[in-house]
């Protein structure tokens, strides 16, 4: 007995089975935040057209066509059901817990299978399992760990093959998210690990990798500076208060790793100052803390190097030097480190391991009991944690009670409490928002939304503007404000932001319909007929074009 629970096929059904147990309510969970901008709402997942768009145009805000393909598939098995988008990742994190322990296994790692464990049920991981929109996350790990499980397999045998293959599935990686382009270097540090050194052999064998790695890089970057952020910087401050901020980065996903409390969608943004020389103070110790493991790398220095450097190779893309859209929000994210944080729980699995050993017999026993209490007190954590991702309205109210600045939080909130009707409470909720943050557009943009929707049509009209003067160029803002202007019987005005929609996207179908029906209201009925046609071009399901259509034509 004793023999057969130790078997690889036991391991496996337990680590799937206490991953699926600790995952439990998220099965109950519902979409938020971006979910329905990606997945549900996203019309490229709904047309028949989207593989090939998602893999052959650059219409997607990033390029993940793996991802994306995944997401097309499932539209088309569970439609807006948010149960098996859920199921599918709670088992690929499963999945994923079991080729940790493989890795760890093969890279002969005390502690492998403990470790994988806690991998599973590690609180920080709710945040890429429980929020659909991270599947990007769970399906580029499955082929992350198994790039790196094929290439040891490979530098084992010498079969190249297996070298092919690894790199078959780090280029699935790649497509299913960027942020596994350091591979290359994970990859050479197992070497090292295995071998004691790297040989040129080894750097030539890593060439191709570091080449898709650079490409697939670029490919990200350019996505995200001309698609995500439209081309507009988020990150404005100098290179050296960037580089101060790095050296703060890793700390605290240690600190999260190692004592996972208050965890939260959006952290507190900080602001740190690079023209004072303490701000790059835990640059420095974490600087010095590499030199001095490397001096010791020969004797207990070896582990704790290759563990860390693992740890920090892996944070090297959200370390703040290539910018991106969620760093309006925080410099911090609890799924960016969901590659990185097997290297701290490993290290004290490990570190566990070595003093059950000193201590003997009774130490084992202690050891034990410790390690199954650690595992209760993290699996019912993940448990709590998932259950704060059930719902929008939940989440959000989690993180605006742990994080009372996080004005997006604010935000979400109060859209969420407009579209279900409570709209007193929504403009109560957004009015806050712009005393505790910045005045940005999304906030002028939904208290506009929640104002004209109250039938407080004035203030509507000023929170539009408001939202314009930040945001120019949104088209959706024109859209909204025009139909505030005609609900205000300011019609020309009306139509003006509306035609200023359509010149900054002309294939919205509804803005065509909306400006129909201002013109209609003008006694402008040709006009009206050519933009009411020109919606159903767009949408040929678009019931209301056609109902105007076919009362103007009947009327003249």
């Amino acid at each position: 007995m004793k023999n057969a629970w130790r078997s690889p096929g036991v391991g496996v059904a337990l680590l799937i089975l206490l991953t699926v147990a600790a995952y439990l309510p998220v099965m109950h969970a519902g979409f938020i935040w971006d979910d329905g901008a990606l997945i549900t709402d996203n019309p490229m997942v709904k047309a028949n057209d989207g593989l090939y768009r998602f893999w052959f145009t650059t219409e997607a805000p990033d390029y993940y066509p793996l991802t994306w393909s995944l997401w097309w598939a499932e539209w088309r098995l569970w439609g807006a059901n948010a149960r098996g988008y859920h199921a599918v990742n709670v088992l690929l994190h499963a999945i994923n817990s079991v080729l940790v322990w493989m890795i760890l296994r093969r890279l002969k790692i005390p502690g492998a299978w403990l470790a994988a464990l806690v991998f599973a049920v590690h609180p920080v991981n709710v945040a890429t399992v429980a929020w659909i929109s991270e599947q990007k996350n769970t399906l580029s790990m499955l082929f992350y760990g198994l790039t790196i499980l094929l290439y040891l397999k490979f530098d084992e045998e010498g079969r190249w093959r297996w070298y092919c293959l690894s790199m078959v599935a780090f280029v699935a990686g790649l497509l299913g998210k960027s942020a596994v382009v350091m591979l290359p270097v994970v990859l050479l540090g197992c070497v090292w690990w295995v071998h004691g050194r790297v040989q040129w052999k080894d750097l030539w064998r890593n060439g191709p990798f570091l080449i898709l790695s650079l490409v697939f890089g670029w490919v990200t970057i350019w996505f995200q500076y001309n698609r995500a952020l439209g081309g507009q910087p988020v990150r404005t401050e100098r290179f050296l208060s960037c580089l101060a901020a790095a050296g703060w980065i890793p700390w605290f996903y240690l600190y999260k790793a190692l004592l996972p409390l208050d965890l939260m969608v959006i952290y507190p943004r900080w602001q740190i100052d690079g023209a004072r020389w303490i701000s790059y103070v835990p640059g420095i110790i974490l600087a010095g803390g590499f030199a001095f493991l490397w001096w010791k790398r020969n004797v207990w220095g070896r582990p704790l190097l290759f563990g860390f450097g693992y740890f920090v190779a892996m944070l090297f893309p959200v370390l703040g030097f290539f910018d991106q859209h969620f760093y309006r929000l925080s410099l911090v994210a609890d799924h960016w480190q969901y590659y990185s944080i097997i290297a701290p729980i490993t290290l004290v699995v490990i570190a566990g391991e070595w003093i059950g050993r000193r201590l003997g017999g009774q130490g084992r026993q202690w050891g034990t009991a410790l390690g199954v209490a650690v595992l209760i007190v993290l699996g019912v954590a993940t448990w709590t944690r998932a259950g704060v991702y059930v719902d929008a309205e939940t989440l959000w109210r989690d993180n605006v009670a742990r994080n009372p600045d996080a004005y997006m939080a604010y935000n979400n909130l109060g859209i969420l409490l407009a579209q279900t009707g409570r709209l007193e409470e929504a403009i109560e909720l957004l009015e806050q928002t712009l005393h505790r943050g910045p005045h940005v557009f999304e906030t002028h943009y939904n208290l506009g939304g929640a104002l004209a929707a109250a039938g407080r049509t004035r203030e509507a009209i000023q929170q539009f503007e408001q939202a314009l003067h930040l945001k120019p160029d949104d088209a959706e803002a024109h859209n909204n404000l025009a139909n505030t202007l005609l609900q205000a019987g300011r019609a020309a005005e009306a139509v003006a932001h509306y035609e200023q929609a359509l010149r900054l996207k002309p294939d919205l179908a509804q803005t065509h319909y909306n400006l129909g029906v201002a013109l209609e209201q003008m006694g402008r009925i040709e006009a009206a007929i050519g933009h009411y046609e020109q919606a159903l071009r767009i949408n040929p399901d678009y019931a209301e074009a056609r109902n105007s259509l076919a009362q103007l034509r009947t009327a003249h």
